[in-house]
């Protein structure tokens, strides 16, 4: 298989790269370059991406970015970080991705723990988060030529524990390994319309 990981350079992407990386092509994509470079946020460039890899059997994105505001704090102009990332920027990937992506291939893409567990200054976040699993669940009714579609909502990670363990107090974060896996479970399953939770 040819996968097009996305956002393979964070903390979690380079889980899912380790976790399918023996048995398959992948294409490492971010912000910083890798294989290739992208920005979710801009239209262009996602357009680029794709031209330059080609056919697919598999896109997996761990890329994108949201705003941690109390609500009081959250302006309309904050609130756009994570609509124009999380949100807009993985449902992009999808549609414009379509044309590249083989019969039977899948996307996965992510949500996240806040949008079922809310968190002080969580609530732009959660918004992303829910958007993305609610375009997910429709998507997945149209998608064509027996492409898949789905979501991974991971709680916060072992890894990344010390930067957010403040906004996270009384959870258990869990292993970015163990997150990989549940995206390995996307690409390999037959599944779609699903939101995998890691909690």
């Amino acid at each position: 298989m040819k996968i097009l990981i996305v956002g393979a350079s964070g903390t979690i992407g380079k889980a899912i790269t380790k976790e399918l990386q023996s048995d398959h092509e992948i294409i490492c994509a971010g912000r910083n370059g890798s294989d290739v470079s992208v920005d979710i946020t801009s239209i262009d460039s996602i357009k680029t991406m794709y031209e330059k890899v080609g056919k697919l059997d598999a896109v997996v994105n761990a890329a994108g970015r949201a705003q941690f505001s109390s609500l009081v704090e959250l302006t309309p102009e904050l609130n756009e970080i994570g609509i124009e990332s999380k949100l807009k920027g993985q449902i992009n990937l999808v549609l414009l991705g379509l044309n590249y992506m083989n019969d039977n291939g899948s996307f996965t893409l992510t949500t996240g723990i806040m949008m079922d567990d809310p968190i002080r200054q969580g609530a732009s976040a959660a918004m992303a988060n829910g958007g993305v699993k609610a375009f997910v669940k429709s998507a997945a009714l149209e998608m064509p030529r027996g492409i898949r579609i789905n979501s991974v909502s991971p709680n916060a990670v072992q890894e990344s524990w010390d930067r957010l363990k403040d906004y996270f107090q009384g959870f258990e974060a869990v292993p970015a390994s163990r997150v990989a896996r549940a995206f390995k479970k996307s690409v390999y399953g037959a599944q779609t319309g699903k939101n995998y939770e890691v909690y």
